[in-house]
């Protein structure tokens, strides 16, 4: 495998330690934290590929090398004045989280994985199973029990072996840990370095769709995959002199599950696990996110914030929306939309700012 002209190597997140590109990584070998991949970043014209490759001058490989179903380069839809939706729902499978696979599947095939896991809410096992099968790599999936049908039989669609853990995504995570097939490389969220990368090309095509990054983004947070790439992508169109810009990152969480909103209303580094995590939104319902550190980074570099959602706001709020957009969206993209109204309300985002939320995927599964 050739590493793009542009790839400088792995290092911690938090500590900093390096570690070696030309194997597979997990999370760092010192402190157990996320490991982050670095650039040597010049100013580039983004190729015509209808796809997040275009940006793979900001990637570790070209896009001749991707295991790739054309993921990315999304539409956004102007809903009310100022106010922008990311449709993600127009991914394969029908979520974000295409795009963080096609990196994590592609790396990892290329440093040699024989097989692929991971524990899901159900998107993420969703894309994992696509993409293992586009790399022609087996793939197995825990989730929770009470995952809606559709995230299920999608994975078995592609061929995924498909495991039901009763609890949540942790729960889902310890089972394999336990019990997965131990030839299978973890790709779990930030659990391995190039998720991230993928997450990021959202802010590489907010910033040429619009011709400058916007004032806010309302983003529904689990895990903190997206959240946490796009603040990367913020230093590294800086990097190459794109623009100086960050915007607001707004993290939105539902009440039942909030680690996020509770760490940063208490001015704290690290997110708790969190008690008993309810929330029918099931990308939401992330009680420990590995990342959730630097989700707390990334909202007071932008100067953002976090907002907990009650429950029974989320799904009237996703109808809205559709309603008012012909936008299919997901609870999670309920649960943004209801924040968009609070912190209008509250004069954290004034009628004159532009704003984008994010809807992260297709509702017709949770139905």
């Amino acid at each position: 495998m050739r590493f793009s002209a542009s790839f400088a190597g792995l290092a911690c997140f938090s500590c900093g330690t390096a570690h070696e590109p030309n194997r597979l990584q997990t999370v760092c070998t010192k402190c157990g934290l996320p490991i982050r991949v670095d650039y040597r970043l010049r100013s580039f014209e983004p190729s015509t590929r209808a796809s997040l490759w275009r940006y793979d001058a900001a990637l570790p490989v070209s896009a001749d090398e991707a295991v790739t179903l054309s993921e990315g380069w999304t539409p956004l839809v102007e809903v009310d004045r100022g106010v922008l939706v990311k449709d993600e729902a127009r991914n394969p499978t029908g979520s974000f989280k295409a795009r963080g696979m096609t990196l994590a599947v592609t790396m990892a095939k290329a440093l040699g994985a024989k097989a692929l896991a991971a524990p899901s809410a159900g998107n993420a096992a969703g894309a994992l199973a696509a993409y293992g099968a586009a790399a022609r790599l087996p793939v197995t999936v825990a989730m929770p029990r009470d995952t809606p049908l559709p995230f299920v039989e999608e994975c078995r669609h592609y061929g995924a072996e498909v495991h039901l853990v009763d609890g949540t995504i942790a729960d889902a995570g310890k089972w394999l840990k336990a019990n997965g097939p131990k030839d299978a490389f973890d790709v779990s969220t930030l659990k391995e370095p190039y998720r991230v990368e993928g997450k990021k090309t959202m802010a590489y095509e907010l910033f040429e769709q619009l011709g400058e990054l916007p004032d806010a983004i309302v983003y529904p947070t689990g895990g903190g995959t997206g959240l946490v790439g796009m603040w990367k992508a913020f230093a590294e169109m800086e990097t190459l002199g794109w623009t100086r810009k960050k915007p607001r990152l707004v993290s939105v969480q539902a009440e039942g599950c909030a680690p996020v909103v509770k760490a940063f209303a208490e001015g704290a580094e690290v997110t708790q696990p969190w008690p008993d995590a309810r929330t029918e939104a099931y990308g939401l319902r992330v009680p420990s996110p590995i990342g959730g550190f630097l989700c707390l980074r990334a909202l007071r570099e932008t100067r953002g914030t976090a907002v907990a959602i009650p429950e029974a706001e989320i799904a009237p709020a996703a109808a809205d929306l559709a309603r008012r957009s012909g936008i299919d969206a997901c609870p999670e993209a309920g649960a943004a939309w209801a924040a968009l109204s609070r912190l209008r309300s509250s004069g954290f985002l004034a009628p004159s700012e532009l704003v984008v939320v994010f809807n992260t995927g297709t509702g017709l599964k949770y139905r």
